[in-house]
C-alpha cells in the first residue's frame, strides 16, 4: 500500500455518544505482531494466517509481546445486496469468524484491513459510506485490530478537518459495536494532528523508500506527538525479507524501536533463518520500543537522507539513557560520542555503566535449534507476559540490559567502529 506521511497508529480515541473523546485502553504501548503484506501482498489465505499464528506461539514470539496476527488487503470478494462485505470463500473457506476463533484460541489477537475510501489500495471494496456496516462485520468476526488505509478517498482530503471526519466515522462506528478494536489508520496525503506517514511503504534496501530513507524523515515531524496513547508507524518491519545485510537489518530493527514505531513483523515466519530470528527476539531492543517514554530524538546528523551518520538519544522510563550511533554510509566509520553530547544539560552523574544492546544476541546455533524444534524458546527468551519490559528494566533483568562493556566517566569519549549500514546502540546506567 502506498503511504505518504509517517503514519501514526492512532488506535485509542473513539467518540462517546455525548460527543466526547474516550480512550478504549488500547495503544498504551506500540503494537507488536505480524502483518502479511510485505511478504505475501495479495497471496493470502486462512492456511497462511493459522500457520503463522502457530509459529508466533511455538517460537516464543507471543511471550515476547508479538500478539496481533493481521490480515491486510485482498480478502474480500465484494458486497452482498444488503451492502455487507463478502469474504473470499476460496481463500477463507471456513469464514473470518473461524480464523478469528482459531487465533484467539492460541492467546493471540486478530487484525483486518480496510480503507477510508470507496476501494482499498488493491482495488477491493473500501469502507467509505459503509462504516457502520463494516465495523459491525469486523466486530461480529471477532476482530481486535483494524488497519484503516486512505486509498480510494474520492479526493476527500486537503485539510485536517476533512480527513478527520472520514476517519472519525469509522471510529464512531467501532464504538457503537461495543467491541474494543485497536484502530490504526494510514492518513497519507493529508497531514493532521493525529496521523502522519511517509512517501511509500517500507521496502528492503534499494527500493523507493528504504528503511534508512523513512527513518531520516522522522525528525522533520518532531512537532507531531511521540508518546502514547497512539504511536508513530513507520510501516511493517522488513527484517528477514532478503535484500539487506545482517547489519542493516539490525539497524532497521533498532531504529524502529528507538522512535517507538509499531513493531509489526513482515517476514514469512514459517521460513525464517537463524539470523532473522535472533534479531526479532532481542529483548534488549524490544524493551526500547515497549517503553512509555517519548521517542528518541536526533542530536546531530551529517549527510543526506540515504547516505549519512547520526547520533540519537532517548531517556527510558526507569531513568537510563540510551544512545545510538547510526552509520548510513557505504563503508565502516569510526564514530564517537561524549556524555554531555548524549545527555545535554541533564548530564549529572560522574560515571555510568555501559551496555551493548546487541552484545547478548542469540547465537546462530541456539537460534537454529529453536527453529528446528530441538530446543524450547522459553529457555532462552524473555517472557513479557510474566514480567513487563518496564518492570524487567526496574529489576535490572540481564536479558534486557545487553552485554556490559565498561564504565564511562564524565570526561571520557566513547569511540566505536560502526559497520556500513550499521548501528552501535548502548544503554547507560548510573554507576
Amino acid at each position: 500500500m502506498e503511504i505518504e506521511h509517517l503514519l501514526l497508529s492512532a488506535a485509542v480515541a473513539v467518540s462517546g455518544v455525548d460527543g466526547t473523546e474516550t480512550w478504549n485502553g488500547l495503544g498504551k504501548l506500540p503494537q507488536m505482531g505480524w502483518n502479511d503484506w510485505n511478504s505475501f501482498a495479495c497471496d493470502v489465505s486462512e492456511k497462511l494466517l493459522l500457520e503463522t499464528a502457530e509459529k508466533i506461539v511455538n517460537l516464543g514470539l507471543k511471550d515476547l509481546g508479538y500478539e496481533y496476527v493481521i490480515l491486510d488487503d485482498c480478502w474480500s470478494l465484494g458486497r452482498a445486496d444488503n451492502g455487507s462485505l463478502l469474504v473470499n470463500s476460496i481463500r477463507f473457506p471456513n469464514g473470518m469468524k473461524h480464523v478469528s476463533d482459531q487465533i484467539h484460541s492460541l492467546g493471540l489477537k486478530y487484525g483486518m484491513y480496510s480503507s477510508a475510501g470507496t476501494e482499498t489500495c488493491a482495488g477491493y471494496p473500501g469502507s467509505l459510506g459503509y462504516e457502520e456496516s463494516d465495523a459491525q462485520s469486523f466486530a461480529d468476526w471477532g476482530v481486535d485490530y483494524l488497519k484503516y488505509d486512505n486509498c480510494g478517498n474520492q479526493d476527500l482530503t486537503g485539510t485536517p478537518e476533512i480527513s478527520y471526519k472520514r476517519y472519525k466515522r469509522m471510529s464512531d462506528s467501532i464504538k457503537k459495536t461495543g467491541r474494543d478494536i485497536f484502530y490504526g489508520f494510514d492518513n497519507f496525503n493529508t497531514p493532521s494532528a493525529d496521523c502522519y506517514c511517509d512517501k511509500l511503504d517500507c521496502h528492503d534496501a534499494g527500493k523507493g523508500c528504504s528503511a534508512m530513507n523513512i527513518f531520516n524523515r522522522v525528525p522533520y515531524y518532531s512537532n507531531y506527538p511521540n508518546g502514547g496513547p497512539g504511536w508513530n508507524d513507520l510501516d511493517m518491519l522488513e527484517v528477514g525479507n532478503g535484500e539487506m545485510s545482517d547489519e542493516a537489518y539490525k539497524t532497521h530493527f533498532s531504529l524502529w524501536a528507538l522512535v517507538k514505531s509499531s513493531f509489526l513483523l513482515g517476514n514469512d515466519l514459517r521460513n525464517m533463518d537463524a539470523e532473522t530470528y535472533s534479531i526479532i527476539t532481542n529483548p534488549a531492543i524490544i524493551a526500547l520500543n515497549q517503553d512509555e517514554n517519548i521517542a528518541a530524538t536526533r542530536v546531530w546528523h551529517s549527510g543526506n537522507e540515504t547516505v549519512f551518520h547520526s547520533l540519537w538519544t532517548s531517556t527510558s522510563s526507569n531513568g537510563d539513557q540510551v544512545f545510538a550511533l547510526v552509520n548510513g554510509e557505504h563503508e565502516s566509520l569510526e564514530m564517537n560520542a561524549t556524555l554531555p553530547g548524549i545527555f545535554g544539560s541533564n548530564h549529572t552523574a560522574k560515571a555510568y555503566e555501559m551496555y551493548d544492546l546487541w552484545g547478548d544476541r542469540l547465537d546462530t546455533e541456539t537460534s537454529n535449534n529453536i527453529l528446528n524444534g530441538n530446543e524450547t524458546a522459553s529457555k532462552h527468551l524473555y517472557n513479557a507476559t510474566e514480567q513487563s519490559y518496564a518492570d524487567g528494566l526496574k529489576n535490572n533483568v540481564k536479558l534486557l540490559l545487553g552485554k556490559h562493556v565498561g564504565t564511562i566517566r564524565s570526561n571520557d569519549t566513547i569511540t566505536t567502529n560502526v559497520p556500513a549500514s550499521g548501528i552501535a546502540i548502548y544503554r547507560l546506567k548510573q554507576a
